[in-house]
């Protein structure tokens, strides 16, 4: 595999692209570039500034700085401050697909991330990186399963709502993706699909290394 390869791995919420998209980087020992989590970042910030207007949000967007360091789970840090455990609460991860809704913070996220990934050698996962983040991504996989399987996921990571509240989110946040007006979620024609229900992370992640290799 050319040292320069980018990997893109595309798919809707909990259908764990997070997950397989580490154990990927690891076996073929490249960096990963995970841009849910830069979402995820500027949706904490709006939070804690109580920001709701779509042009003040922006603003958090282009100011934030985000950085990734070395970790299993990769340490994410916010203006200097690790906030790997803060992003990955349910609250920030709705208002996550809320944000991501807005042009100009797509706008500036994506500009981020093309800069990130034009140095090649990376694994990147999200809902539009191999439509409209890496387009000419040399291997391009959407994983998907089921509402309901990724719903039992979610929660299965979550415990402290109940399982038909995690489902509700996850139909929202489905809608919200597949809808939104700026780089809707939507299934690039030279794609790898892979069904990821009674697969392992290992298994799905054996399947992406050989389309890589």
């Amino acid at each position: 595999m050319p040292r320069k390869t980018v990997i893109a791995i595309d798919g809707p919420a909990g259908a764990g692209k997070s997950t397989v998209a580490r154990l990927v980087a690891a076996r073929l020992g490249i960096k990963i570039l995970d841009t849910g989590a830069m979402y995820r970042c500027v949706a904490l910030k709006a939070v804690r500034d109580a920001a709701t207007d779509g042009a003040v949000v922006a603003g958090i967007a282009e100011a934030v700085k985000i950085e990734f360091r070395s970790g299993d789970p990769q340490t994410v840090l916010l203006d200097g401050e690790d906030v790997t455990a803060a992003i990955r609460t349910l609250e920030v991860g709705q208002r996550a697909s809320e944000v991501a809704v807005v042009p100009a913070v797509r706008r500036a996220m994506v500009k981020r991330q093309r800069e990130l990934i034009e140095l090649g050698g990376c694994v990147l996962e999200g809902r539009d990186v191999t439509t409209v983040v890496a387009p000419d991504a040399q291997v391009k996989v959407f994983l998907t399963a089921s509402i309901e399987e990724r719903a039992r996921r979610r929660w299965l990571e979550i415990k402290d709502r109940t399982l038909q509240d995690v489902v509700k989110d996850v139909v929202e946040r489905d809608y919200r993706d597949y809808t939104r007006e700026d780089s809707p979620l939507t299934l690039a024609e030279d794609a790898v699909i892979i069904e990821t229900f009674a697969l392992t992370p290992e298994q799905v992640a054996d399947k992406i290394v050989a389309l890589a290799q």
